[in-house]
């Protein structure tokens, strides 16, 4: 057998009725090969009905609103913690309503009796005391314990008793006060502030002046806030496990049925494990299994496997585990992520094992089609997306591209047949139940259950035949997986256990 992936075999994959296994030891074959060239499954869940549990005892409004609040903060705690990128942003209200047009007139008004007080003859200055004086406390706020020498400086400069006797009398220059604004806020902003900051010396006018500081000392009050989120982290995480767990057991006392999905969801997991550990130790000559070989399921085995559930959830048809809800979109972006890995992945296995092994090792080769294949599929999670479509646009690009690089490279040119063979193969991976997909999304679920079991230990488990040319993407989405789960398991590892001690028992 060459080390390339059999081409006929391959082009078989989608209707021959030769084994699976023998597909399977193909692309280990071409993986191997490709490895030397190039450096560097759940069943489909039906719909369910809530199980039957204990009925919901009455609460009072109050109550449920109390518990509703502590549901929010849990939710803001658990999304500090388990999303580094957690940023607050700048609101933003909608151009065209109601409240924006609103807010608009409302301060269009105000900076237009500050400029009339400012035209008279002479100046009138009480509207621009007040500004000074927010800003005072504004940058007063951005202060830390230790900066006593800021604090006197700017309580000095900023005095309002002392800048209204000076408007009083004629001899307030609001141009040097708002100097020192500026100066302060460039000694106090953060270092991705420190252009707009710049661009305040170029105002000369009063009025957009003021108005250009507070935009800026907005954007500063963001700034702080996420710099205080980055160093409450680490300490929230230290707490932040038994504050959900509390929150939630809150929850579930006024939600005595809270836990009925989950239950289900553990239960189904656990029947799923038995049932291969059944198959996986009936005697070679057939028979029923010995109770040695029938040793009980691991709780710890049954919560990865659940969890990799997660990532074949049918999100239309089947109510989410509970504890789970508020990660549940990122699980349903883990699995787009799976997906288009998984097409990603068969698209290039089955380009190259039909281009010549100089093209492959070419360094740029395999990150053009990568970047090719990632492009046409990024709207994968939109309704109108069509997988086939797609499909075929990829088919065209790739051939475009091996076509280019064989002849920079003066390789003999891509033939008609060899051409429409691999349009053809990249266009068979939009169905389900084509082999090279079904091997390539088997393999992807075994690297990630691996590294689950291994406690999210490096170095990473080998990866599996086929997958080399996605290894970097794949260990991405393992770290993001295997980082979640972990940290949902700390948080009801309780409850979960509590339910498998039952189930597991009663199997």
């Amino acid at each position: 057998m060459s080390e390339n992936l059999d081409n006929s075999k391959i082009n078989e994959a989608g209707k021959s009725n030769d084994s699976e296994q023998s597909l399977e030891d193909d692309v280990e074959e071409s993986d191997e090969a490709l490895q030397k060239r190039v450096k560097p499954a759940s069943p489909s869940p039906q719909r369910v009905q809530r199980p039957h549990s204990t009925p919901p005892q009455f609460v009072t409004v109050d109550e449920l609103l109390e518990t509703a609040k502590g549901v929010a903060n849990m939710a803001l705690a658990h999304e500090i913690v388990v999303n580094g990128d957690f940023q607050i942003k700048p609101a933003e209200l909608p151009e065209n309503s109601l409240k924006k047009k609103v807010k608009d007139i409302v301060h269009k008004a105000f900076w237009d009796c500050l400029s009339a007080q400012l035209e008279e003859d002479p100046p009138k200055y009480n509207h621009a005391i007040k500004l000074v004086g927010e800003i005072k406390e504004t940058l007063l706020s951005f202060l830390l314990p230790g900066h006593t020498r800021l604090r006197n400086q700017i309580t000095e400069v900023l005095d309002l008793d002392l800048i209204k006797q000076e408007a009083e009398n004629g001899a307030l220059d609001i141009s040097k006060v708002a100097e020192f604004i500026i100066s302060m806020m460039g000694t106090l902003c953060a270092p991705v502030r420190d252009e707009e900051v710049k661009k305040l010396n170029d105002i000369k006018e009063i009025v957009p002046l003021f108005r250009e500081i507070f935009s800026v000392l907005d954007l500063m009050k963001v700034d702080m806030l996420n710099f205080a989120i980055t160093s409450i982290r680490p300490h929230l995480m230290q707490h932040s496990v038994d504050y959900e767990r509390k929150k939630f057991q809150e929850y579930l006392e006024k939600q005595p049925n809270a836990l009925d999905f989950v239950t289900q969801w553990l239960e189904e997991a656990s029947d799923e494990l038995m049932s291969q550990k059944y198959k996986n130790t009936l005697p070679a000559g057939g028979g029923a299994a010995g109770s040695e070989d029938f040793a009980m399921l691991s709780p710890v085995a049954v919560q990865n496997h659940a969890y990799l559930k997660l990532l074949k959830w049918d999100h239309l048809q089947r109510p989410f585990p509970e504890t789970v809800l508020m990660d549940q979109s990122r699980f349903q972006e883990l699995q787009l992520e799976l997906e288009q890995l998984t097409i990603l992945g068969a698209v290039l296995l089955v380009t190259f094992s039909m281009v010549a092994p100089g093209i492959v090792s070419q360094a740029n080769f395999a990150e053009k089609l990568k970047m090719i294949v990632k492009v046409l599929l990024t709207d994968m999670h939109l309704p109108s997306f069509h997988l086939k479509d797609a499909l075929t646009d990829i088919g065209d690009k790739v051939c475009m591209e091996v076509s280019s690089s064989l002849s920079l490279c003066g390789f003999t040119p891509f033939t008609t047949d060899k051409e429409t063979m691999l349009k053809g193969q990249i266009q068979a991976l939009a169905s389900r139940d084509n082999r090279i997909r079904r091997i390539m999304d088997s393999r992807i679920f075994t690297f990630l259950e691996t590294y689950l079991a291994s406690g999210h230990q490096k170095p990473f488990p080998a990866v599996p035949g086929g997958l080399s040319p996605v290894q970097k993407e794949l260990e991405e989405i393992a770290v993001k997986f295997v980082r979640l789960v972990n940290y949902n398991k700390m948080v009801f590892s309780p409850y979960y256990e509590a339910i498998l001690s039952k189930s597991l028992v009663k199997s």
